[in-house]
């Protein structure tokens, strides 16, 4: 996910979810067992969607770290400004090309749902990754 509100520039973690919750990805797992795993440097994605997700859930949970650490450096900003007043509720994947074990690049088209000062609202993105030293990258919005 590339352009989202962004106010604190300290990459931090604003909220643990327990392990046992219910991954904000969308993927029917548990934090614990889904995203938190990479989140916690424990597994890398396998997939470009995989990575897409747990960026959705890093922002859910105010992860800038792993946000920054998942991004190409070709493309990452210095920091990442995570809005306190958004709550991201709900990812989409609407489409996705290559981003498999097998391939080096790929794209994930999704639909991010968020609440904002009490207003639902949404943003798309198409976004591209690449594999970067083995491990899959997001580069950027295309």
């Amino acid at each position: 996910m590339g352009d989202v509100p962004r106010r604190d520039p300290r990459p931090r973690v604003r909220s643990a979810l327990a392990p046992d919750a219910s991954c904000p990805c969308g993927l029917p797992a548990t934090y614990g067992d889904c995203c938190g795993r990479l989140h916690r440097g424990e597994a890398s994605a396998t997939t470009a969607e995989v990575l897409m997700r747990s960026r959705f859930s890093a922002f859910g949970v105010g992860d800038g770290e792993y946000l920054l650490r998942t991004w190409h450096a070709s493309t990452r900003p210095s920091v990442v400004e995570l809005d306190d007043s958004v709550r991201w509720t709900r990812l989409e994947v609407l489409e996705t090309t290559g981003g498999s074990s097998f391939h080096t690049e790929g794209t994930v088209r999704f639909r991010a749902h968020y609440v904002e000062r009490g207003e639902e609202g949404h943003m798309e993105e198409h976004s591209r990754f690449a594999r970067h030293g083995g491990d899959w990258v997001y580069v950027g919005a295309i």
